[in-house]
């Protein structure tokens, strides 16, 4: 559990809660809060996987293969959904789907992860190849990766990831503005993903602009422009104010599933400027909502578009957007309703 799918993960189970009873098993990550029990409904069972590995790793994937097995006996679920690519694929090999009902979300495909070796990618798609013919139906996060699952498996929906707009609006509310030079900034793990190679670049290309790269991670070293400013790890209220007292989005990545921060920010009426990805250009549509970009001269006009306030219009349709398609409530029915027809086809 981190990043964004630590929010997602939170946000659904809190909202399910209320029709479900709910069990977690999970692991932790760098980037997973300290106190991260303390973001879930006291009435959700969290149980960690003491053998979950982020990488491919045959002994304790093996281990953690019995241990989940062993946690399903225990808790006897009517309803298994997978998250990320290790719990989809140890998930799939575990559970036949016959009795109970199995589901899988993806949350970007590893095999488009191109920081990865051709080698790597290919056995990546071939484990989701083989897993793809498992009794279990992919719920993919958006419309981009829903097409990638259809490539894998005849079994295969989606819905869209959300937020919770209502507690998010209550957090706005709470955090003191603050006088700033016009700020750009972006949420998350400094790694490959996130290229902020570009990111600098972008910042190279605007030095009066002030950009702020909220988290830390194994690249920071490539961020070198001097009118960069990074806040390391912090917690969510503290990225929070931030975020607030920022004037514009931007997110360089060079592939997303559906990202949470991209979300946050339409809801919170930031401009958007966003790489020409798979989750990026589902909800972010180009001169309709906000910004997508494929040159540094693209983001550097669009970011002189928001300082002279041409994107107000935008951001009015881009917060639309997140509370009519993208709200947590929203996605826990059509959850609720895939879930549902499960149970009935394995009556």
């Amino acid at each position: 559990m981190g990043g964004g799918v630590f929010t997602y993960i939170v946000d659904l189970a809190n909202e399910l809660v209320n029709s479900y009873d709910m069990y977690i098993a999970y692991a932790v990550r760098k980037q997973t809060p300290e106190n991260y029990k303390d973001y879930f409904d006291k009435r959700i069972h969290l149980i960690e996987v003491e053998n979950f590995a982020r990488a491919i790793n045959p002994s304790k994937d093996i281990a953690a293969f019995f241990e989940i097995r062993k946690i399903a006996k225990r808790v006897r679920p009517d309803i298994i959904h997978l998250h990320s690519s290790k719990a989809g694929a140890l998930g799939r090999l575990a559970f036949n789907g016959k009795k109970v009902p199995v589901f899988y979300t993806p949350h970007g495909y590893s095999f488009l992860m191109q920081n990865s070796s051709s080698t790597k990618r290919k056995i990546y798609k071939a484990i989701e190849t083989i897993c793809g013919k498992r009794n279990c139906t992919t719920i993919s996060c958006s419309a981009g990766e829903h097409e990638e699952s259809e490539k894998l498996t005849r079994q295969a929906l989606y819905v869209n990831n959300a937020i919770n707009t209502e507690a998010l609006r209550e957090l706005i509310e709470a955090v003191p503005r603050k006088k700033h030079p016009f700020t750009v900034f972006t949420l998350g793990r400094i790694c490959y993903q996130k290229n902020p190679r570009l990111f600098n670049q972008v910042a190279y290309a605007n030095p009066n602009v002030r950009f702020l790269w909220i988290g830390d991670g194994e690249l920071r070293g490539e961020l070198t422009a001097p009118n960069i400013e990074i806040t390391g790890w912090t917690q969510r209220n503290e990225a929070l104010q931030y975020s607030v007292n920022a004037d514009a989005f931007l997110l360089t990545s060079l592939w997303e599933g559906l990202p949470m921060s991209l979300l946050e920010a339409m809801f919170m009426e930031k401009p958007c400027v966003v790489s020409d990805v798979i989750g990026n250009h589902d909800v972010i549509h180009n001169d309709a909502n906000g910004y997508v970009c494929n040159k540094i001269d693209e983001y550097t006009k669009a970011i002189a578009e928001i300082r002279n306030g041409k994107s107000e219009e935008y951001v009015k349709k881009a917060r639309a957007d997140v509370i009519e398609r993208y709200d947590t409530r929203v996605q826990a029915r059509q959850y609720s309703d895939i879930y549902m027809a499960g149970l009935r086809k394995n009556e």
